[in-house]
């Protein structure tokens, strides 16, 4: 079955949990059926997620992502079975591998076999939702004897994923798969190596949920809003998963320009590899129109999920000009 298509607010807003309360009431009361949480730090996401549940009558909750790295899959499992009861068949658990910059310079931790770690971790957390006991020598993890109360209906897990191995075993290992901060020219490759991945385990691609985190900026001023996506982005580009990345999806020089210019501590060099069209490649910037309208073509393209983040916002005020342009009243499919 085809997934609906869908719109999300990015979760949280700011560092006071009173703003991101703020936000997700008003998400609800305009039609958002969706919030999703990025996870890189404080305020941390899954306590987040269960504090402001008192808030959320009836959207769908979901995580992108929580790394692999920092919690033990007894954790995630005993997390994810607090929010599957506080969101009933409405929570969706992301994981991922995250960053060299997150896992090892701000927590210390190799970003060793990526892939096999997130596939691990999803399949040994699922057993544990199950209710099963643990028995498992995997490559990169090991668990034994533990076993928490079984779930009716256990939080689908999602992975997040960017080249083709990583999008194969989240298709084929998860029940849907995360994307972040593609360019438009790679995303019909990538949605080939969900369908891979989906038939590898018996299941149809249309069974597996695309979910994107989309930077999304309403403006009329694009070059300045450009200029933020430069100033925001080239640290995530530089890092080996995006930098790799990038050059897959065919701009090598780019990336490469990017390597040297962040190891020349050259900041305008390395922000300024960034090309006006490569950058509406990744992100959405203009009138509340043209950012509707790119939408469209990337649900068209097969994104079922679109995860709204308001482009180097300054605060709510802000984010809200983008959020507006995709309540109920405004945007459909």
């Amino acid at each position: 079955m085809a997934h609906a298509k869908r719109v999300a607010v990015t979760l949280p807003m700011g560092p006071r949990i009173e703003d991101t309360i703020e936000l997700v009431k008003w998400a609800e009361a305009n039609g958002y059926p969706d919030v999703w949480f990025s996870d890189s730090g404080a305020p941390d996401s899954l306590t987040m997620a269960a504090a402001v549940a008192a808030h959320i009558k009836a959207m769908r909750v979901g995580c992108a992502v929580t790394p692999v790295y920092t919690r033990s899959p007894s954790v995630l499992a005993a997390t994810a079975n607090v929010l599957g009861q506080v969101y009933p068949g409405r929570f969706v658990m992301g994981l991922g591998s995250s960053s060299e910059t997150i896992m090892t310079r701000f927590n210390g931790i190799a970003l060793e076999k990526p892939l096999t770690r997130v596939k691990e971790t999803a399949i040994i957390v699922r057993e544990m939702l199950a209710g099963g006991r643990t028995n498992f020598n995997l490559t990169t993890l090991s668990s034994h004897g533990y076993r928490q109360a079984p779930m009716a209906s256990p939080p689908p897990i999602y992975l997040a994923a960017l080249r083709p191995k990583m999008i194969e075993m989240a298709a084929e290992h998860g029940d849907g798969v995360i994307f972040n901060l593609w360019p438009k020219k790679a995303l019909p490759r990538m949605m080939e190596h969900v369908r891979i991945g989906a038939e590898r385990a018996g299941k149809r691609s249309e069974d597996v949920e695309v979910v994107n985190r989309k930077m999304v900026l309403v403006t009329d001023d694009p070059e300045q809003g450009r200029e933020r996506f430069r100033q925001h982005f080239a640290p995530y580009y530089a890092n080996p998963v995006y930098n790799n990345f990038l050059a897959w999806a065919g701009y090598e020089e780019t990336a490469q320009e990017i390597l040297d210019g962040w190891a020349a501590r050259d900041r305008a060099r390395t922000t300024g590899a960034f090309s006006e069209a490569l950058i509406d490649e990744v992100a959405l910037i203009g009138s509340a129109d043209e950012v509707r309208e790119g939408l469209r073509e990337d649900a068209a393209n097969g994104v079922d999920t679109h995860i709204i983040a308001p482009l180097g916002v300054s605060g709510a005020a802000e984010a809200q000009v983008t959020f507006e342009a995709f309540t109920a009243d405004n945007f459909s499919f």
